[in-house]
Order: C-alpha cells, then structure tokens, then sequence
C-alpha cells in the first residue's frame, strides 16, 4: 500500500517507517526537517508544514493510508494556543485533504493521557470519558483530547475509516531527542528529589510501532486503543531504574501540597538564575495523579503483543548512556 506519515522524525516516526518499509509498503514522510536514514531507504521526503495545503493535496494523491503522528509536547502553558492550532486547526486541515483525497484509512497516533487519568489509582479502559476534569488545565493533554474528538465526528461524518491508537509513555531505544525519556534522564541525572504519590504507564516504542503498523489493515474504524505494557506506581518505576542503573532511587516521598510547593519554588529559584528547572511544577503535578490503563482491546484487535518491561527499562537506559557524553553522577556499573 501507498502510505503517508507525517512526524516521520520523531520517536514513534522514526520506529514505525522502517516496519513499513520492511513489509513491502511505499512510505513518504511529510515533516519539515529531513532525515539521511529515510533518504538512504528510498523513502520519498516531502519537506512541508502541516498548514501548507498545496502541499498536502500532492503528498496525498494515490494514498491508501495516512498515518497523522506530528505533533508537539509543552507543559508550559505559553505554548498552549501554538499546540491548538498544530494538534486541531492544522488536523482538521488535513483530514479536509485526505477526505477529497479519497484515502482509505487513516491512523491517528494520540495518547492515553486523554482518557488514562485519575485521580485515584485506577485503571482505564477505552469505554471511560475523556479526562478534561483532571487535564484540562495541562494544555498538551487538553489539545490533544480536541484532536481526537475532532478527528472522530469528522470521520464519521465523512465515512473516512480512522483508527486511534493511545500509547502511554513511549521508552525504549531511539528517541534522539531525548524528549519521552526525560523522567529515566532526569533519574540518573539525580536531578529528583522526592518521589510524587501517583503512578504512571508505559510502553516499548518498538511495540508500539508494531501496533501502529498492524493497524494499516487491523481494528475497527471509529474505535480507540490503549497501548501500555506496565502500570506501576512511581516508587517502584525508580526503583526499577535503581537495580538497573545501581544509582540510587529518591528515598523521600511527599505529600501532594509540598510536592508542587516545592516544585513551584524550584521554579522560581531557577527563573532567577536563568536556569531551566530538571523537574517542572506541571510534572510534579501531574506524577501525584495514576495514568493506569488496560491494554486488552489492542492485544485481541491489533495484535498488540508488548515486551517485559524491564527490557524496555534497561534498552532505554542503555540508549541513554550510548547518546549523551558521560555523566560523573552516573554509575559506573554496566546496565544489567
């Protein structure tokens, strides 16, 4: 099949076109940077903005399946309208065009934080309502709970076949950006201080991928899927990271209200000093909070089949070690 895929350059991007590449699909990348490995695989690169619709009306001819995976993560609240007009204004732009385009199947990569959040240490399937209660005030996962909505009553409207898939925190080998495997950074950087009471979910990128890829031609159009691998509260998430790193975890854990007052006044100190923070108050707001999902829909309907998660915990400390320069605060133990 002729696909197209845009945010080619990111973590899941980057995992996900040589999976089609490698089972006989032709592949353009829509993104605005280029990429040699692409180039190098005989992939077509089209160098665009996602709002350029002459662009689009070209990079969508002949196209049976449009994968949609750009997007951008901020939890600065000054970059909320910048994520609206990329993860809405510009979607709705593009499902405009693959609609008149007459594209069979689109895949939109989205993420378990607009139905996967709670307050209290539950789990999530794909029949529970949009978290905006909870998220609403964090603009990355509101943007996002207005893509999806958005891209499901368009679809319908329109008899376009979608497919959302919702993965949890990607880990994993890969993310040259280093920017969904900041907490596993931060960790060994010992830049945290105190453990938040939540828990989080997360997933391989490598299984991920293969979700994404399963779904050109599995699940059910106007259906969502959680993909996660493991829930499990922050305490043992470090502490996992502690047996494989032989850094030790955080020992001191808060309640919620001193957590974010002392995130807000590491904040602060840092602003003084014209320093970023390691650990922002959103975050340290958002780890008092349980992103638990139940990835059973995905394993029946997609094939979903993730990794032990230590695996994935260890390969992405690994990758991390291989790609920044060395860190004196880092153990000098072999990952194990």
């Amino acid at each position: 099949m002729k696909v197209l895929l845009t945010g080619g350059t990111g973590f899941l991007g980057n995992a996900l076109w040589p999976l089609l590449v490698e089972r006989g699909h032709t592949v353009k990348l829509l993104q605005r940077s280029t990429s040699k490995e692409a180039k190098k695989a005989g992939v077509e690169i089209i160098q665009a903005s996602l709002t350029d619709r002459d662009a689009l009306k070209p990079a969508l001819k002949g196209v049976d399946v449009l994968y949609h995976l750009a997007g951008r993560v901020s939890w600065d609240p000054k970059d909320a309208r910048d994520m609206y007009a990329l993860h809405v204004d510009a979607t709705r732009g593009l499902l405009e065009e693959a609609h008149a385009a007459k594209v069979k199947r689109v895949v939109l990569a989205s993420t378990s934080g607009t139905i996967g959040v709670s307050k209290e240490e539950r789990v999530a399937t794909e029949e529970d309502p949009y978290s905006i209660d909870v998220v609403g005030r964090w603009p990355y996962y509101a943007s996002k709970i207005f893509e999806e909505r958005l891209a499901l009553e368009y679809c319908k409207a329109k008899q376009l076949p979608l497919i959302v898939l919702n993965p949890s925190l990607l880990l994993g080998p890969g993310d040259e950006r280093l920017s969904s495997t900041t907490e596993v950074l931060a960790f060994m950087n010992r830049e945290i201080p105190a453990v938040p009471q939540g828990g989080l979910s997360f997933v391989d990128v490598r299984d991920c991928a293969d979700a994404f890829a399963n779904a050109l031609e599995k699940g059910e159009p106007g259906e969502r899927y959680l993909l996660g691998a493991a829930n499990m509260t922050l305490r043992e998430f470090f502490d996992r990271l502690a047996r494989i790193t032989g850094i030790p975890a955080p020992k001191l854990g808060l309640p919620s209200k001193l957590n974010r007052l002392g995130a807000f006044a590491w904040d602060r100190w840092s602003e003084m000093r014209k320093t970023k923070p390691a650990v922002t108050p959103q975050a340290i707001e958002m780890g008092d909070h349980y992103f638990y999902i139940d990835s059973s829909k995905a394993r029946r309907e997609l094939g979903f089949a993730p990794r032990d998660p230590q695996e994935t915990l260890a390969a992405t400390v690994a990758y991390i070690k291989q790609t920044m320069p060395h860190r004196k605060e880092w153990s000098p133990l072999e990952v194990r």
